[in-house]
């Protein structure tokens, strides 16, 4: 797995402090927006010429990291 912190940058002066692709305005919730509507990786790479494989690969694992880090407290009833 690659990790995402070579791939994916955090900076409060790029699309306010959302998570991108390092070197671009693309931000992860982007490509996995676009995952979700069944975009195909070779779609994204097609009209993204700029990414590759290993962008989108850290967009899924900055998913997958910042999932198991969240925690959920049910509201009482």
């Amino acid at each position: 797995m690659i990790a995402w912190e070579e791939k994916i940058e955090i900076n409060p002066a790029v699309l306010t402090g959302k998570p991108v692709i390092r070197g671009t305005r693309l931000a992860v919730e982007f490509i996995i927006e676009l995952m979700a509507q069944g975009w195909s990786e070779a779609d994204i790479l097609r009209n993204y010429p700029g990414l590759t494989p290993q962008d989108i690969q850290a967009c899924l694992a900055y998913a997958s990291a910042t999932l198991k880090a969240e925690k959920v407290y049910p509201l009482p009833i």
